[in-house]
């Protein structure tokens, strides 16, 4: 966040935080009885004032700083989320499968409305965490030669194991009774997800499930802009439609169908052994995920072969009879 930051702070912020906040300056003058006071000529090239750049908010105030992380992510997922989401909806999702007798009314528009409610109280929730990253409590770094060229791959793979395997812990978790009616069964309202359900959870489900994006960068020393690169990456990749992104990775699919069969809700791929799965479900009292099934259909309504959502019942590949 704090190469955002600096990227934004001298073309828009400085400008916006002087317009809003300015700086009070004090003027020096001379008085004698009755004569005219005069404004020190010097007063444009006053030290404070330039380093504040005009505002009585400095760069480095944490309220400003607040505000401008909040603004940031604000705007940004917003941008990502209607961008991302529109793209995969009209190239990538198989509209089809919005004739499925699952698939809710006005189910886009309701998707839309959650998203958008999400966001700004995710972005709230994590704030702590972008502000330690701009105040520099995290291990983000600037140059590349303090770690070496090959750090890069090396964070980047440990980056993407431990994003994978938190969310899938904090997922397995937040299906457990006590905690999934309360926090993580809003997002499973959506049975036939669209790409515009990326974001449209519960806020302290988005919450929880963004935790090993933020965690890793205070544990594990990672480049600034490779990080922010792979974060800006993930939420991209949160919105396509889920059953393509198991066809992209192999291991991922086979180790996931193995341990949970996919559902359809758009979640990032769990990497994890099958061994360790089955001892944390052991430990965590969790039974195995149970997935909605529906009926083939065409637009004429559903038949009576009951087969899960990617079996034979349902074939999104082939054409759908009216």
């Amino acid at each position: 966040m704090d190469a955002i930051l600096e990227l934004l702070d001298p073309y828009v912020f400085d400008y916006g935080y002087a317009y809003l906040f300015p700086q009070q300056q004090l003027q020096s003058t001379k008085a004698y009885g009755n004569s005219t006071n005069y404004a020190s000529s010097s007063k444009n090239f006053d030290d404070e004032y330039s380093l504040n750049f005009g505002s009585s908010l400095p760069r480095d105030d944490i309220y400003r700083q607040s505000a401008s992380i909040l603004l940031i992510a604000g705007f940004g997922a917003a941008f990502i989320y209607v961008i991302s989401a529109a793209l995969s909806y009209y190239f990538v999702f198989d509209r089809r499968l919005e004739y499925h007798p699952r698939f809710l009314k006005n189910q886009i528009k309701l998707e839309i409305q959650s998203s958008f409610f999400a966001i700004p109280i995710i972005d709230l929730l994590t704030l702590p965490f972008f502000l330690g990253e701009v105040r520099g409590h995290s291990l983000l770094y600037t140059r590349i030669d303090e770690y070496g060229w090959w750090w890069l791959a090396v964070s980047t793979a440990l980056y993407m194991i431990f994003n994978d395997l938190g969310i899938y812990w904090i997922h397995r978790l937040e299906h457990h009774p006590s905690i999934y009616k309360y926090v993580h069964k809003p997002h499973h309202k959506w049975i036939i997800p669209t790409p515009w359900a990326a974001i449209a959870f519960h806020p302290v489900d988005g919450y929880l499930q963004s935790l090993p994006y933020h965690v890793f960068v205070y544990i594990c020393p990672m480049q600034k802009h490779l990080y922010m690169f792979l974060f800006v990456c993930v939420q991209i990749w949160t919105h396509p439609y889920p059953r393509r992104r198991h066809d992209y990775w192999p291991l991922a699919r086979k180790v996931h169908q193995q341990s949970c069969p996919p559902h359809s809700p758009p979640h990032v791929l769990h990497l994890q052994l099958r061994p360790i799965l089955h001892m944390g479900r052991q430990l965590l009292g969790l039974s195995p995920c149970s997935h909605a099934r529906a009926g083939s259909y065409s637009r004429g309504g559903p038949s009576h072969a009951r087969e899960g959502l990617g079996g034979q019942g349902w074939k999104p590949h082939q054409e759908v009879q009216g």
